[in-house]
């Protein structure tokens, strides 16, 4: 089981959350995702290490952007 944090820009609302919950779970063994509108933080729980280019990428197709 690994958790990684992510910072996301351009969240404003819980719908922004939504979305980039929803792209974000689609990623195969991602098994739980937290998102903290204010802060940008975007917790993903998964079964093993995801990585970054998958994690930018579904962040992107939600129209949000990944912090470098």
């Amino acid at each position: 089981m690994a958790e990684t944090t992510y910072t996301v820009t351009g969240m404003t609302c819980e719908h922004c959350a939504r979305s980039v919950t929803e792209e974000i779970q689609e990623l195969t063994g991602v098994t739980a995702v937290a998102v903290d509108v204010p802060t940008g933080a975007v917790t993903v729980s998964s079964e093993a290490d995801l990585g970054l280019a998958e994690v930018r990428a579904a962040v992107e197709e939600a129209g949000y952007q990944l912090a470098a």
